[in-house]
């Protein structure tokens, strides 16, 4: 069997559908999770989606993909921008990274402007709604397999 890939979720992405709509859309983190896992089947990959609030539990997710992942999918959300714990978390992950966002963080906020995952992504998708997920998912694919 092999590896899953984790697809990670930060802060306040349990309101996904609720919170700011016209920003985030009305899809839940439940129909993301299983698009993704819809996805995941058709590209004979296995996931283990997640979410948290809470910045340690993150970590302990990337922890665990270090010996049971094949690569890491994060939604950082707000911790994208303050939390170098996650991005020393992701440096010690030696697979693959991508880094997703929902809304286009460019056009946002200066202070969103700013990833510390990025540094470490190989890839970062942003303003593309949570189709950004399922895009994020076929490049996983294609890394995965080019490093087989």
């Amino acid at each position: 069997m092999t590896k899953p890939v984790y697809i990670l979720n930060g802060p306040n992405l349990n309101l996904l559908g609720l919170r700011q709509p016209e920003i985030y859309g009305r899809e839940t983190l439940s129909d993301v999770a299983e698009s993704c896992a819809a996805l995941a089947e058709d590209l004979g990959l296995t996931i283990r989606f997640h979410q948290s609030n809470h910045e340690g539990a993150l970590i302990d997710w990337i922890h665990e993909a270090r010996t049971s992942g094949a690569g890491v999918i994060i939604n950082p959300a707000a911790l994208t921008h303050t939390s170098v714990a996650i991005l020393d978390a992701l440096l010690a992950f030696d697979g693959p990274v991508l880094e997703v966002h929902i809304s286009n963080v460019h056009k946002r906020e200066a202070f969103r402007h700013h990833s510390f995952v990025s540094g470490r992504a190989e890839g970062v998708i942003a303003g593309f709604g949570t189709e950004g997920y399922l895009l994020a998912l076929r490049r996983m694919a294609t890394l995965l397999k080019a490093a087989k």
